[in-house]
């Protein structure tokens, strides 16, 4: 019998061959996003120090909105552009983390793009 192969095994070589090519520094972090069936998940990652500098989801307390549908991946994408520019943060490197540019990751994507982050 064939099994059939782990979609989330896929996704994780994809990561990590994307990981090989970008890195965030504490001037351009890196924008990472998770997502699971019900939410999402977006943080600023600096790869030089090793640190994460912002975090926002659809987990928070004060968030409100069903998390696992493109208007809460948009909220997102705004609530982390703005915790960024509360740093100083205007550009970022986006890793989509080996999920496809489409969907949640996409609203997620022009939401931060709204709040103003460049990438």
């Amino acid at each position: 019998m064939v099994s059939k192969p782990s979609r989330n095994k896929a996704r994780l070589q994809r990561h990590l061959r994307v990981r090989g090519k970008i890195c965030g520094t504490a001037q351009r972090p890196r924008l990472n996003v998770y997502r699971s069936l019900s939410n999402i998940y977006a943080q600023l990652i600096d790869d030089v120090a090793g640190a994460t500098i912002a975090t926002a989801s659809s987990v928070e307390k004060d968030f409100g909105a069903a998390g696992g549908n493109k208007e809460a991946a948009r909220k997102v994408g705004q609530l982390i552009a703005k915790r960024a520019a509360e740093k100083g943060i205007t550009e970022v490197v986006f890793d989509r983390g080996g999920y496809i540019y489409h969907g949640r990751v996409k609203e997620l994507a022009e939401g931060a793009r709204e709040g103003g982050l460049k990438f």
